[in-house]
C-alpha cells in the first residue's frame, strides 16, 4: 500500500507538557499535512478525558478508554497502542523520565522512530542501549532539548563559535520552579528524580551546545528542608559546578520550592564569560508583562510557546515559538528520511538513513550520541549528592566515577 505522506503518531503520557505543548503541535502539524493519525497513551482513562475535555475540536485515538473506567492503572496501554500502530511512525515519550527508557527501546524494536522528552533516560547505560538500538535499526531518535531552538541561545551559539568571546572561562545557569510542581504535577514520581535532573539539564545541554565541549568533572549539593515536611521525599533544590575539558567551569543552580506567586512559572537564565566578551541573558524576562483582574501581574515569554490568531483565519489558533520549533523540526526531519527514502530499496534505505543521521548527530540535533552528555551529567550530579558532595569524573564512555 502507498504512503500518503503523512505520519502516524503515538504520544505515551497525557500530562502538563502533553496537554500544553505536544498535543497542540501535533495538531498544527496534521493541519499543514506533516502529521496523520495521533493516538495518545497513559496510564488511566481520566488522563485521556482530561486531554479529549482539552481538545474537543480533535480527533484522537485514546487508550485506556475512559468509558471503561478512568481510574482503573493499565501501564501497558501503551504497548496495546504500540502493537497497532501502522508505519511510518513516530513514538513520542512523554513521561515521567525514569520510564523513558524502556518506552524509548520498545518504539525503536517496533520499527519506529522516537522523540523523547528530555533528558533521553536517566543512566549513561541505558543511554548506550539506545545509541546500540538506534545504530541497529537506523532509527531518528531525538531528545527534545527544546532550548536548543530559542533564539536567545542560538545567538550564543553563533557568537561563541566564530570566537567573539574568546575562551570559555566560567558560566552560571539557574532555573528554578514552584512549588505546585513536585507537590502536584509530579507528586506520584517528584522523588524519583530532581529539579536538577528534571530541568537543570536544559542547562548542562546548552553549555555543550554553545560550546561543542564534553564535562570533565562534578560535584553537587542538595537540600531536603520544606518538601519532607509534605511528605515528598524529593529535594527542595540541587546545585552543581561542571568543569568541561578546556577547564571552563558551569554553576547550575536549581529549585523545585519557588513561591507559586511567582510572576512566571521558570525563573531562568544564563551567564557565561570568556577571555574576550560576555553573554548575559535573562530567560525569564523577555520584557514583556501583562496585568489582569484574574491573574494579577505575569512574566511573558512570547518566544517559547504562545497562542496566536491565525493569519488566514481569525477564527483558528496558530502555535509558535521554539516549543512548537523544537517538535516539530524533529518531526519535518523524520518526514524527510521518509519521503527521501519512499520506493527505494531496504539496502538503499538503510544506507541513506544511516549517512543523514551521522550527518545530522554531527550537527546540531540531540540525537543520541549528543544526548548522552545530559545523561551523564545528571547521573554524575546524583552519584556526588549521594556521596557527600564529592567529585565526579568521567571515563570514555562518559561513565560517571567517583574521583580518587
Amino acid at each position: 500500500m502507498s504512503w500518503d505522506e503523512r505520519l502516524n503518531v503515538l504520544l505515551i503520557g497525557g500530562g502538563m507538557i502533553s496537554r500544553e505543548v505536544v498535543l497542540p503541535t501535533l495538531f498544527q502539524e496534521r493541519r499543514r499535512g506533516i502529521v496523520g493519525e495521533i493516538a495518545v497513551a497513559s496510564r488511566r482513562g481520566r488522563t485521556i478525558a482530561e486531554c479529549r475535555r482539552a481538545f474537543p475540536g480533535e480527533d484522537f485515538a485514546g487508550r485506556p478508554d475512559p468509558r471503561e473506567g478512568e481510574e482503573e492503572s493499565r501501564p501497558d496501554s501503551y504497548r496495546e497502542a504500540l502493537s497497532g500502530m501502522e508505519r511510518p511512525g513516530v513514538v513520542m515519550v512523554a513521561t515521567p523520565d525514569h520510564l523513558h527508557t524502556e518506552m524509548t527501546l520498545e518504539a525503536i524494536e517496533a520499527g519506529h522512530d522516537v522523540i523523547v522528552m528530555k533528558p533521553l533516560c536517566l543512566k549513561v547505560e541505558e543511554a548506550h542501549r539506545v545509541i546500540a538500538a538506534a545504530e541497529k535499526r537506523k532509527a531518528y531518535v531525538a531528545t527534545d532539548y527544546h532550548k536548543r531552538m530559542d533564539r536567545a541561545v542560538r545567538l550564543a551559539r553563533y557568537r561563541v563559535r566564530r570566537g567573539d568571546l574568546g575562551e570559555m572561562l566560567h558560566g552560571h545557569a539557574w532555573i528554578e520552579e514552584p512549588k505546585y510542581m513536585p507537590l502536584d504535577r509530579f507528586r506520584l514520581w517528584a522523588h524519583e528524580s530532581s529539579p536538577f535532573e528534571y530541568v537543570g539539564v536544559h542547562y548542562v545541554d546548552v553549555y555543550y551546545f554553545i560550546t561543542g565541549l564534553r564535562p570533565k568533572r562534578v560535584a553537587a549539593w542538595g537540600q531536603k528542608k520544606f518538601l519532607p515536611t509534605k511528605g515528598s521525599d524529593a529535594y527542595d533544590a540541587v546545585q552543581a559546578a561542571i568543569e568541561w575539558e578546556d577547564g571552563s567551569v558551569l554553576w547550575i543552580q536549581t529549585s523545585w520550592v519557588c513561591s507559586e506567586k511567582n510572576s512566571a512559572m521558570t525563573n531562568q537564565g544564563l551567564q557565561i564569560s570568556g577571555t574576550k566578551g560576555e553573554y548575559w541573558a535573562d530567560h525569564k524576562f523577555r520584557n514583556l508583562h501583562i496585568v489582569t483582574d484574574e491573574k494579577g501581574f505575569e512574566q511573558v515569554n512570547p518566544n517559547f510557546f504562545r497562542h496566536y490568531d491565525g493569519w488566514e483565519d481569525d477564527d483558528t489558533v496558530e502555535y509558535v515559538g521554539y516549543g512548537f520549533e523544537s517538535i516539530s523540526r524533529w518531526l519535518r526531519d523524520i518526514y524527510e528520511l521518509h519521503v527521501v527514502t519512499e520506493g527505494m530499496s531496504e539496502a538503499d534505505a538503510r544506507g541513506h538513513r544511516e549517512g543523514k543521521l551521522k550527518e545530522w548527530e554531527a550537527g546540531q540535533r540531540p540525537l543520541p550520541r549528543q544526548a548522552l552528555i545530559g545523561v551523564a551529567v545528571n547521573e554524575a550530579v546524583r552519584l556526588s549528592l549521594d556521596n557527600n558532595s564529592a567529585y565526579v569524573g568521567f571515563d570514555d564512555k562518559m561513565y560517571p566515577r567517583l574521583s580518587e
